[in-house]
Protein backbone atom coordinates (compact mmCIF):
# COMPACT_ATOMS: atom_id res chain seq x y z
CA UNK A 1 0.00 0.00 0.00
CA UNK A 2 1.35 3.39 -1.03
CA UNK A 3 1.51 5.98 1.78
CA UNK A 4 -0.61 9.11 1.47
CA UNK A 5 1.27 12.21 0.34
CA UNK A 6 0.04 14.59 3.02
CA UNK A 7 1.21 17.61 0.99
CA UNK A 8 -1.74 17.03 -1.36
CA UNK A 9 -4.18 17.52 1.52
CA UNK A 10 -2.50 19.66 4.19
CA UNK A 11 -1.51 23.31 3.95
CA UNK A 12 -0.08 25.97 6.22
CA UNK A 13 -1.47 29.44 5.62
CA UNK A 14 -0.73 32.27 8.06
CA UNK A 15 -4.20 33.65 7.30
CA UNK A 16 -5.98 30.46 8.46
CA UNK A 17 -6.03 29.26 12.08
CA UNK A 18 -2.91 31.27 12.97
CA UNK A 19 -0.75 29.33 10.52
CA UNK A 20 -1.44 25.89 11.97
CA UNK A 21 -1.50 23.02 9.47
CA UNK A 22 -5.05 22.59 8.18
CA UNK A 23 -6.82 20.37 5.71
CA UNK A 24 -6.88 22.29 2.43
CA UNK A 25 -10.11 24.15 1.82
CA UNK A 26 -11.20 23.89 5.47
CA UNK A 27 -10.40 25.40 8.83
CA UNK A 28 -9.99 21.94 10.35
CA UNK A 29 -6.49 21.53 11.77
CA UNK A 30 -4.37 18.41 11.73
CA UNK A 31 -4.39 18.69 15.52
CA UNK A 32 -8.22 18.59 15.56
CA UNK A 33 -8.27 15.35 13.57
CA UNK A 34 -5.52 13.76 15.66
CA UNK A 35 -7.36 14.69 18.87
CA UNK A 36 -10.59 13.17 17.57
CA UNK A 37 -8.80 9.94 16.71
CA UNK A 38 -6.98 9.92 20.07
CA UNK A 39 -10.30 10.37 21.88
CA UNK A 40 -11.61 7.20 20.25
CA UNK A 41 -13.53 8.54 17.27
CA UNK A 42 -13.34 6.30 14.23
CA UNK A 43 -12.81 7.52 10.67
CA UNK A 44 -16.51 6.86 10.14
CA UNK A 45 -17.46 8.98 13.17
CA UNK A 46 -15.37 11.88 11.88
CA UNK A 47 -16.77 11.57 8.37
CA UNK A 48 -20.32 11.54 9.75
CA UNK A 49 -19.68 14.66 11.85
CA UNK A 50 -17.71 16.45 9.11
CA UNK A 51 -19.08 15.28 5.74
CA UNK A 52 -16.81 17.74 3.90
CA UNK A 53 -13.83 15.53 4.85
CA UNK A 54 -12.64 12.40 3.10
CA UNK A 55 -10.90 9.31 4.39
CA UNK A 56 -7.75 10.33 2.52
CA UNK A 57 -7.71 13.66 4.34
CA UNK A 58 -7.84 11.85 7.69
CA UNK A 59 -5.02 9.56 6.58
CA UNK A 60 -3.06 12.63 5.44
CA UNK A 61 -3.27 14.01 8.98
CA UNK A 62 -1.78 10.77 10.30
CA UNK A 63 0.89 10.86 7.61
CA UNK A 64 1.73 14.47 8.51
CA UNK A 65 2.10 13.55 12.19
CA UNK A 66 4.23 10.50 11.35
CA UNK A 67 6.52 12.59 9.16
CA UNK A 68 6.85 15.25 11.83
CA UNK A 69 7.77 12.58 14.38
CA UNK A 70 10.34 11.15 11.99
CA UNK A 71 12.16 14.45 11.51
CA UNK A 72 12.19 15.57 15.16
CA UNK A 73 15.72 15.53 16.48
CA UNK A 74 16.29 14.50 20.07
CA UNK A 75 19.14 16.22 21.87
Amino acid sequence: MQPINYKEYIEVNPEVRFGKPVIKGTRITVYDVLQWLASGMTHEDILNDFPQLTDNQILACLSYAANKERVIKVA
